[in-house]
């Protein structure tokens, strides 16, 4: 094949890489990284035998040699290897769908790298990629300002935009790159209109960053613009371009200083994007969740200094020292599969030799970028462009961690930079020749092997992922038999991916427990025992996964629930959820939560000074979480130890645990009890729940109403009963002249 073929082929798949950003497919499991992923992985693998033929029939396409190449080549070499002797090969190796950020993945990230050094030989080749880049970069940060103002839905919180992307953090990292290509075309253009596109690409990036609300990109791109002004100063020979420059750095640096003085004022508290722009606490909930997440990697590292514990098995680190601190700060978000640190997420599972690879590479970008500058062969504006890039990725991604958006963006830095180091060397093309045997033979080996890659571990994961979500969806339906059917048909093309599939229905089952004890028993206990057994095909990748023993935990003591009538089907069912549970808290002892499943098992055994005790363990594990004494006062209260259980209960509220009390009849068990000894800030709080649980039960409103009035707040007094004529007109008049009574 003549070579202009090959780099055609090559180039406009590296193109086509790009428009992945666009995917989510909704009809697979967890869109919005299956979808790209999936997807560039079987173009990457497609891509890849053109190149090998290419490389082999025309050496003068082979790749120069580079330390940037050498220093990939060995961290994912070092990656690679840790797979092995790391504690989960296939999580290491394979990768959840959840990140899709296992070695086989990063691998095609490699092969991208390999094919943009190839092909992207002169600066229009060069140009023409990072214009159309830019478009795609454009239109998906468009997409995701157009989310901030309602034009487009977006279904995260506190005003973030997610795009296409799904994720925040993830949007200002990859906004951050394509500022800064921006600026790179901005800076070599001549033409005023392709520079007016340019400056819109940075306008349109820089709001995309900006409503992306992620701290850490924004710390790196202040940081950038630093270095950016400091390298221009001191190297510019242009003293009137200095002197605009340090005045630009002044009034950058009191503009910060500014909104830094101005913090907690109400004008940038209550506005979210400038809240999280300006506003940094010690206090703040995900710092000291970071911070707590970051210490469980320093006292493991001793454990395994040179290798870590795996590639992609940090969570296992963060359950082993989970601290019960974790609690005051955040009930929610307690597992960490990622340190949200890239730098100490790579020293925990691959070690010290990991993280030195991975320096290497960027040393490597450094050397390049200062040894061409030096020789010439650099413009002043890339090279600070670049340096400023670099340093705005690395400070970003001390507070988050990479995704495909940001190893395709990095891989394209990095392809630049070998390009500027290797100008010299690429334009040169050799004699086209006629097909030659060993460029059938690579092109006949690598096609097969390929072909099998994109069959065995993308198309049929497509498939199972999609019958995932059919499972899911035939939930609603109430038909648990059809949905076990599903999912064995789904599972029965056993992918490496499998693990999440599994976990969906396991959990699913688990949370059926009413629908389940409702249908013949015999079926129920079929489709229990197929939870179970998946639940242990997963614990067979790592015995000691805390998260796969409580969902093992779960599903059979809801299959313990059911057969409580079955002395021998409920002790069987019961001592596998012990079983399972034991070893759960084994591996993360700090987790209050696990506490609670056990004590749960313990009271459909009758055990109930055993669930009791260890509630108050619990409980006793970390004062300001509520949830522990939300438990521990139910449990209490139920059996009749009612002044000790309210007074858990007392704290339970007092913490902020009123909204995670179900159902809405016991909330008014509780609100009776607080109404009657005159707690008017507790009984405020469980009546506030039950609106939230309730919202379209006017009763709840009224009595709300009622409270405000008698606490001296008429405005929300106001509110509550505008809200019950909302709900029900036919009490308007008596709501009318109740408001009318504040006024």
């Amino acid at each position: 094949m003549p070579q202009k073929i090959y780099k055609l082929i090559l180039t406009a798949g590296i193109y086509l890489s790009f428009l992945v950003i666009f995917f989510t497919f909704k009809q697979l499991l967890f869109p919005y990284i299956s979808s790209k992923q999936i997807s560039f992985n079987m173009l990457m693998e497609i891509l890849f035998i053109f190149w090998a033929g290419l490389i082999i029939k025309y050496p003068a396409w082979r790749p120069k040699k580079s330390f940037i190449t050498f220093g990939l080549l060995v961290f994912f070499g070092i990656t690679l290897i840790t797979c092995f002797t790391g504690i989960d090969f296939n999580l290491s190796f394979w990768g959840d769908v959840e990140r899709m950020l296992g070695v086989f993945h990063l691998l095609h990230f490699l092969i991208l790298y390999l094919l943009i050094i190839t092909v992207m030989r002169s600066w229009q080749d060069w140009k023409y990629f990072l214009i159309f880049i830019l478009v795609v970069a454009d239109l998906v940060s468009v997409y995701g300002i157009g989310q901030k103002f309602s034009i487009f839905y977006s279904p995260y919180g506190e005003g973030r935009i997610i795009s296409t992307i799904g994720n925040a953090a993830y949007v200002g990292a990859f906004a951050l790159f394509y500022i800064y290509f921006a600026l790179i075309l901005y800076f070599k253009e001549k033409k005023a209109g392709a520079k007016t596109f340019y400056a819109i690409s940075i306008i349109i990036n820089f709001f995309a960053l900006l409503y992306s609300g992620t701290r850490g990109a924004y710390l790196g791109f202040a940081a950038s613009l630093l270095i950016f002004f400091f390298l221009f100063a001191i190297l510019n020979q242009d003293k009137k371009i200095k002197r605009i420059i340090i005045a630009c750095s002044i009034l950058f640096i009191l503009l910060m200083a500014f909104f830094a003085v101005n913090s907690n004022k109400p004008w940038v508290l209550n506005n979210p994007t400038l809240s999280r722009l300006f506003h940094y606490s010690m206090s703040d909930v995900t710092m000291n969740t970071r911070f707590l997440s970051w210490q469980s990697a320093w006292l493991d590292f001793p454990n395994h200094p040179l290798l870590g514990n795996g590639y992609g098995n940090y969570a296992a680190t963060f359950d082993k020292y989970f601290n019960p601190k974790f609690y005051a700060y955040s009930a929610g978000e307690t597992y960490f599969d990622r340190a949200h640190n890239n730098i100490i997420d790579i020293v925990s599972t691959t070690g010290a030799i990991g993280l030195l690879a991975y320096f290497s590479i960027f040393a490597a970008a450094f050397y390049y970028l200062i040894k061409g500058r030096r020789q010439g062969k650099i413009e002043l504006g890339d090279f600070i462009l670049l340096i400023s890039l670099i340093v705005a990725y690395f400070i970003q991604n001390l507070v988050v961690f990479d995704a495909l958006v940001t190893y395709m963006a990095l891989m394209v830095m990095l392809g630049y930079i070998y390009w500027l180091s290797n100008q010299e060397n690429t334009g040169k093309e050799d004699k086209d020749e006629k097909i030659i045997n060993k460029e059938i033979f690579v092109l006949i080996i690598a096609g097969l092997i390929m072909l099998f890659a994109v069959y065995q571990y993308n198309i049929k994961p497509l498939k199972m992922l999609a019958g995932t979500i059919d499972g899911q969806r035939y939930l609603a339906s109430g038909d648990l038999i059809k949905v076990m059917e599903i999912y064995k048909k789904a599972l029965s093309y056993k992918t490496v991916l499998d693990r999440d599939s599994r976990t969906t229905f396991i959990r699913s089952i688990a949370q059926a427990q009413g629908q389940l004890a409702g249908i013949e028993r015999a079926r129920a206990n079929e489709i229990f025992d197929y939870a179970i057994e998946l639940a242990r095909e997963n614990n067979k990748y790592n015995e000691e996964d805390t998260m796969n023993q409580l969902v093992l935990a779960q599903a059979a003591n809801a299959a313990a629930n059911v057969n409580m009538d079955n002395k021998e089907k409920f002790n069987y069912y019961s001592a596998i959820a012990l079983e399972a549970i034991d070893k759960s808290i084994a591996v993360s002892p700090g987790r209050a939560t696990n506490y609670f499943l056990k004590a749960q098992i313990f009271l459909t055994r009758g055990e109930k000074d055993k669930a009791i005790d260890l509630l108050k363990y619990a409980a006793g594990m970390e004062e300001k979480f509520y949830e522990s004494h939300c438990y521990l006062g139910r449990v209490l209260i139920s059996y009749n130890i009612t002044e000790e259980g309210f007074r858990e209960m007392d704290k339970c509220i007092d913490y902020g645990g009123a909204n995670s009390i179900y159902p809405a009849d016991y909330v008014r068990q509780l609100a009776s009890h607080y109404i009657e000894k005159k707690d008017w800030p507790k009984t405020l709080s469980l009546l506030i729940a039950l609106t939230i649980q309730e919202p379209q039960n006017a009763k709840n409103y009224i009595e709300l109403a009622k409270l405000y009035q008698l606490l001296g707040d008429k405005d929300n007094a106001i509110k509550s009963a505008q809200k019950v004529i909302e709900i029900d007109k036919s009490l308007e008049g008596s709501a009318q002249k109740f408001i009318n009574s504040l006024k």
